[in-house]
């Protein structure tokens, strides 16, 4: 049968709405943190073994309904040959910035059974051992990954980004689609190693006005997803404070749009249309408020979407390192209770 969450990607019937979380494995599991102390975060990434003990952890101690693979949205650039590195406390750092036409032949074609085999062998490992849980495999969007090589590390601005975008367009563009290309063959890789669902964490394409959106960025985002629908597997897209772009995203061929905390989950649920399925979209902050704040939130959240079909419980961006475990178990009952009663 059918797994609970991807019925509902599907905008199938369901008994209840399914749970999971974005970054459900990470620094707030003491775990985890042992496994840091010795291993670094693109080393677990590497390490199909490692990356299946860390993948595996919420599954069993949250009982989440869904599982993703533990990496990273630069890993298919590091496969490559882009000098990259993850500071503790920064992000992802790239060496030497792609800022014109020759920066860019540094960024060769993906082939992923050669430049990243252990991402594959994780997805297998992992779904070998999940059993009846779906797996959500995972790849950063274009433009995020873009803001990374071109500013060379995280922004506020992305002058430098939004410059290239509006100064030399044609180079964008052949920027945009060849990492859209990287990120076809990423997803591809895990689906065919058995993700059940993918996700496109566009995170920073908030930082764009509507109409830049819709010129620089959504064409390419609906090739991508155009030549993922091969795949059968429901594809979402999150982005972060992309409230003013959710009608322009419903338009990108995606099946599920992911929202923050910065909108109404029923009104972003009515601008993308009942054709979608959404996710989100608790604020990660308030699971370190007391316990009966965020069970009022979260009630509100599920009875906002009673009898709406196609609801996947998340918050609205990753756990917070300070959160409690309990605060997450707590969180995963509430939904579960509450939703059988929507």
């Amino acid at each position: 049968m059918t797994s609970l969450f991807v019925r509902a990607c599907e905008r199938g019937e369901v008994e209840r709405t399914p749970v999971w979380f974005m970054r459900q494995a990470g620094r707030y599991q003491p775990e985890y943190r042992r496994v840091r102390e010795r291993l670094r975060l693109l080393d677990i990434c590497e390490r199909p073994d490692v990356c299946t003990e860390v993948t595996l952890l919420p599954v069993r101690q949250l009982q989440v309904d869904a599982a993703i693979l533990f990496s990273d949205i630069t890993v298919p650039l590091r496969a490559v040959g882009i000098g990259l590195d993850i500071v503790e406390n920064v992000g992802p750092v790239v060496a030497e910035p792609l800022r014109s036409a020759s920066d860019l032949e540094r960024l060769r074609t993906l082939v992923p059974e050669e430049d990243e085999p252990y991402v594959a062998a994780a997805v297998r490992q992992i779904v070998a051992e999940l059993g009846d849980v779906p797996l959500i495999g995972f790849a950063g969007g274009p433009f995020t990954l873009a803001s990374y090589l071109v500013e060379g590390g995280p922004s506020r601005s992305y002058r430098r980004l939004k410059g290239l975008m509006w100064q030399d367009p044609q180079l964008f563009r052949a920027l945009m689609e060849r990492l859209a290309d990287m990120t076809l063959r990423h997803l591809v890789a895990q689906a065919e190693a058995g993700a059940a669902a993918l996700q496109i964490f566009d995170s920073w394409i908030g930082c764009l006005s509507p109409a830049d959106y819709r010129r620089h960025v959504l064409p390419v985002m609906q090739g991508l997803f155009r030549r993922l629908e091969a795949l059968h597997v429901p594809r979402i897209y999150f982005g972060v404070e992309t409230a003013g772009l959710l009608e322009a995203m419903a338009e990108s061929g995606a099946d599920v749009i992911g929202v923050d905390w910065r909108v109404e989950i029923r009104t972003a649920a009515d601008r993308i249309g009942p054709e979608l399925a959404i996710q989100g979209n608790l604020d990660p902050a308030l699971l370190l408020a007391p316990e009966d704040e965020i069970a009022q939130a979260a009630k509100a959240i599920v009875g906002a979407m009673g009898g709406r079909r196609g609801h996947i419980f998340n918050l609205g961006h990753g756990v917070l390192p300070e959160t409690p475990p309990d605060a997450l178990r707590r969180l995963v009952e509430i939904v579960r209770q509450e939703s059988l009663h929507a």
